[in-house]
């Protein structure tokens, strides 16, 4: 059995009471493992949210009261979705609730397991299965083994809130940490930390937010007492293309509405900008400094940029994430009112001609692309608020930047490769009033290191060696490498039954950062492969670990039954 296998599966037992173990990630573990919690971080639109006020609907026989849930109920979506729509959407420039409906999160672990049984099978973020139960299976499994009730520990969130007002409205940060030293004293050992999709982005504020809340000299001290280890899967460390297809075009999550209704739903949460593809070479300016000056800096740059991005193409990225149409007519308004549409389309917009912009992943997360289509596009605007106030001027973190490997002891980052995976888009005007002004002409996909058009041409540009799980293309996903050390393991096996006879190891392999790591190894076209990557060498302190599982690892099953699945050991 590979040593990751062990790992991970020691890391589900360990909460199990009576197990005992040696060996956890690469390191020993004095304590005992029972003491030990899981805390589980949900990914964009895992967690319910429930109404909390009353709401009459005219012309439906569903009201909405006090807890019913609104995030999902598709019934009331279905026949009342002007009542639902007010519930679920924010104002989009103070992110405030409608003045006739709020809703608020769900706590506990029912509020992450269930969400509407059967309903929707994809989303936003890169879901094992069906969305509603994207977390019930696991848990499931966790009580048959009989893990007690309290070692395993949700933390939902409103996931339509940017970071800094997560902890402004709900307090959410201060919670969390509370969690966290709350699970220490009732079981009386560290947390396992899982993190899914946008849960991952959320983890990582955490633990920026918590250097301003803990004294600098106490605040490794602080996470080896309360993190053993930290789960990352299907982590867009460095976004995702499909941010950019919800705030322009729309993404329906696979519910009932129009792709209009749904990019105004999306645009009002600002959290959708969370999510947005950056450049691998461009960092924020350090906030810290700000705050040890007492403000007193004058020159501040959202990004500071090394040599590299200008020197090559896309930011990194596979190609340009946005290639759009518009219009060279001077004047010409690309967002007509519904009696503007027919005469638009027998006028000017047929006649006059269009210029085609193209945007890197740098120019879509500073905010270039939103400027460049101000005059083209009404939200543009209020994208452009949310990016400043929630992201480039957040007081704790930039967001929208590389994440380099966090103080904790031991991190595991667990992906699906080897899918279709959208890296890029074509965008024009559609001729139809807003918010369906735009309309996708063509996708750029990553297939199995190629790029190929929605037709099915060949498309030049930087493919990496691998495609993404179907949501989050590689180049985000397998960012996690960089934080491997110098020396890295490689081990390759399929997933299903074998007999140890096709393993294939290399080791101590040269990792040369922010290059990709390429295993010298075969592969059969027919078998599905896992692929470890851990540090051949013992770096004090701490231990990395990435896992690349091809196909259809998390979109069409869940994770967990395939960990655990002593079929694949």
């Amino acid at each position: 059995m590979p040593r990751l296998w062990l790992h991970f599966l020691t890391a589900l037992l360990l909460l199990r009471p009576n197990v005992v173990v040696v060996v956890f990630a690469g390191q020993d573990f004095t304590g005992d493992y029972s003491k030990l919690s899981g805390i589980i971080i949900p990914g964009f639109a895992s967690t319910q949210l429930r109404a909390w006020s009353f709401l009459d609907c005219p012309f439906s026989p569903l009201d909405f009261n006090p807890l019913d849930l609104v995030w999902l109920d598709t019934t009331k979506l279905l026949s009342a979705v002007n009542c639902w729509l007010k519930c679920m959407l924010l104002e989009p420039y103070n992110q405030t609730d409608n003045p006739e409906c709020k809703s608020r999160p769900d706590s506990g672990l029912s509020a992450i397991t269930e969400l509407d049984p059967g309903y929707i099978t994809g989303i936003f973020s890169n879901l094992p299965g069906p969305l509603s139960s994207v977390w019930k299976e696991w848990i499931k499994w966790c009580i048959e083994f009989g893990i007690e009730a309290n070692a395993i520990i949700a933390v939902p969130y409103d996931w339509r809130l940017s970071p800094s007002k997560l902890e402004e409205r709900d307090l959410y940060f201060h919670k969390l940490k509370l969690t966290f030293e709350t699970a220490l004293k009732l079981r009386g050992g560290p947390s396992l930390v899982f993190a899914h999709s946008l849960g991952n982005n959320v983890f990582r504020y955490f633990l920026e937010w918590l250097k301003l809340e803990i004294p600098p000299k106490h605040y490794n001290q602080w996470l080896d007492e309360h993190i053993h280890a930290y789960f990352a899967v299907g982590a867009p460390l460095l976004g995702a293309t499909e941010t950019v297809k919800a705030v322009l075009s729309g993404l329906t999550f696979g519910l009932p509405v129009s792709e209009g209704t749904a990019r105004l739903m999306v645009n009002s949460f600002a959290s959708s900008l969370w999510m947005l593809p950056v450049s691998k070479h461009c960092r924020g300016d350090s906030v810290y400094w700000k705050h040890f000056s007492g403000g007193r800096r004058k020159s501040y740059k959202t990004y500071d940029c090394d040599e590299k991005e200008f020197q090559g193409n896309f930011s990194g990225w596979p190609t340009n994430i946005v290639n759009i149409e518009v219009p060279s007519t001077p004047g010409f308004y690309a967002y007509p009112s519904v009696t503007d549409v027919v005469e638009t389309n027998l006028s000017s917009a047929e006649c006059g001609l269009s210029t085609q912009l193209s945007f890197s992943a740098r120019e879509i997360s500073d905010g270039t692309f939103f400027k460049a289509i101000e005059h083209y596009d009404p939200d543009s605007k209020l994208l452009l608020h949310q990016l400043q106030k929630s992201y480039h001027g957040d007081p704790v973190l930039n967001p929208l930047t590389p994440w380099d490997r966090p103080p904790i002891k031991n991190i595991f980052c667990i992906y699906g490769t080897e899918l279709k995976t959208e890296v890029g888009y074509y965008f024009a005007p559609s001729g139809k009033p807003y918010p369906d002004n735009w309309i996708i002409t063509d996708v750029i996909y990553e297939v199995e290191g190629s790029l190929f058009s929605r037709s099915g041409n060949l498309v030049e540009g930087n493919p990496g060696a691998a495609s993404g799980d179907e949501t989050v293309p590689y180049h985000s996903l397998s960012w996690c490498k960089n934080w491997l050390g110098p020396k890295v393991n490689i081990t390759r096996a399929p997933q299903a039954e074998h007999d140890g006879s096709d393993v294939q190891v290399e080791l101590n392999v040269e990792h040369t950062y922010d290059e990709d790591i390429i295993p010298n190894m075969t592969r059969s076209p027919r078998v599905k492969y896992i692929t470890y990557y851990e540090d051949s060498e013992t770096i004090p302190g701490k231990r990395t670990a990435v896992w690349e599982l091809d196909k259809d690892f998390f979109s069409r099953n869940t994770f967990t039954n395939r960990l655990v699945s002593y079929d694949y050991i």
